[in-house]
């Protein structure tokens, strides 16, 4: 993954316009909740995020380059949790096992706000909508994709590149090249959250009134992601 460098322009503000804030700054200001456990204690690779209100406890793995969003709780107290490189874990999601089976998130997993992953394995590129359940022991294959608000029962098995739907989830239709594509982009724009974190999220205090030049994210890059795959197309 290209890594931006992290500058000053003239006036102050980073490259994205913001106040400068040394990512040196940034990194010792946003400590996540961190618990050991039994001895064993979380480990987070230095190049991924987890945000300073995510809870991580016990037998915890983060591999490189993830985000783990606000209200996250990663709870490795009865089994291990691995999050795999280029995943994301995003608000209020929660990731836990029952003894003996752990639970698994492949390399560039993408599981969405509110999402239960419970003792089951995710392959490579797996997206899980938000608000779904995944329960014990099931397996959902590489880039397959469980659709928002479902229940995958226990020992269910998704197969690969297939949309899962409904409750209890069943097999839906097989996902199109455009449907893997927009996958990964999106999956790519929590690649650029991590470092835009990483860089510049430091605690604050609120406004009071607009300022006159008030920044925006830059929109040509955070474009939901059907349009951003419009675009794509429409240059060839």
């Amino acid at each position: 993954m290209r890594r931006r460098r992290l500058t000053s322009p003239p006036g102050g503000g980073n490259s994205r316009g913001h106040p400068f804030i040394s990512r040196a700054k940034a990194m010792t200001t946003v400590r996540p909740k961190v618990y050991a456990l039994d001895g064993v204690v979380p480990v987070i690779h230095p190049t991924s995020f987890v945000h300073p209100d995510a809870v991580l406890i016990g037998d915890v793995i983060i591999e490189a380059d993830c985000y783990i969003g606000p209200l996250a709780s990663l709870r490795g107290d009865f089994g291990r949790i691995h999050v795999g490189e280029g995943s994301n874990i995003q608000d209020a999601c929660t990731l836990h096992c029952i003894p003996g089976y752990d639970t698994v998130v492949g390399p560039h997993g993408h599981i969405g706000h509110g999402a239960i992953i419970h003792s089951a394995v995710l392959e490579r590129n797996v997206l899980i909508g938000m608000h779904a359940v995944v329960m014990d022991q099931v397996v959902v294959g590489e880039s397959a994709i469980v659709a928002a608000m479902s229940f995958v029962k226990a020992r269910a098995r998704v197969p690969a590149r297939h949309l899962v739907a409904g409750v209890p989830a069943r097999v839906v239709r097989e996902l199109t090249a455009d449907d893997l594509a927009m996958k990964v982009e999106g999956t790519k724009a929590y690649h650029i959250l991590v470092e835009r974190c990483r860089e510049t999220l430091v605690p604050a205090e609120p406004l009071t009134e607009l300022d006159a030049d008030r920044g925006r994210t830059d929109a040509t890059t955070f474009l939901p992601v059907r349009e951003r795959m419009a675009r794509l197309k429409e240059r060839g």
